[in-house]
């Protein structure tokens, strides 16, 4: 009886503590709480850091869907046109801000198992990269699928290194695990809208 009680204590002050971690306010993975929202925006953090975000602070309708790529907190939201679908996923996200492009754009193209090529700059800072990595290669930095945007460059793709996502780790894009990028595709269609902020 007293191994009974013992377990059921531990399990209600585990629970008081996962409750007070919930209190505690959420550090992005810098260390920092920074975050200026829009002035209409309605802001709930959770215990991961990832900002709920509300579409009617960025988006004027919901057309062919929207995917809203955070780059301070590393995240993607999805909502679906009708507005049934909610997606949050952790994404990696560019290197550097020199690297990182804010603003509208849109999909244009989806592709499954899409090869990757290195840009010319990419090149010059690594010149023993190959010229191409033909899809589904275990090789290829672009994952299983890629939502190729209006800016050239520039995808929405997944990645074989899971050690890449919540990191500041691409050459410009945003990468999600590839089975949430699989997903993603599936959802989303040509005519997304889609902003980086």
């Amino acid at each position: 009886m007293t191994k009974g009680l013992m377990s059921r204590r531990s399990l209600l002050a585990g629970a008081a503590g996962m409750a007070g971690l919930a209190t505690l306010p959420a550090l992005a993975q810098d260390g920092t709480t920074e975050f200026t929202p829009p002035a209409s925006a309605t802001v709930r953090n959770n215990a991961s850091s990832f900002r709920m975000l509300q579409w009617q602070d960025y988006f004027q309708n919901t057309r062919n869907g929207m995917i809203l790529c955070d780059i301070n907190s590393r995240a993607l939201h999805y909502w679906s046109e009708d507005l049934s679908i909610y997606r949050l996923y952790p994404t990696s996200v560019p290197l550097s801000e020199d690297l990182t492009r804010r603003g509208r754009t849109e999909v244009i193209q989806k592709v499954v198992n899409p090869p990757w090529r290195p840009t010319a700059s990419m090149k010059q800072r690594n010149p023993d990269w190959p010229d191409m990595v033909p899809g589904g290669s275990k090789d290829n930095p672009l994952g299983t699928r890629a939502l190729y945007l209006s800016w050239t460059y520039y995808r929405i793709h997944g990645t074989h290194d899971t050690r890449k996502i919540g990191r500041k780790s691409s050459n410009g894009c945003v990468g999600l695990y590839n089975e949430h990028v699989e997903e993603l595709f599936e959802m989303a269609k040509v005519g997304t809208q889609v902003i980086l902020i």
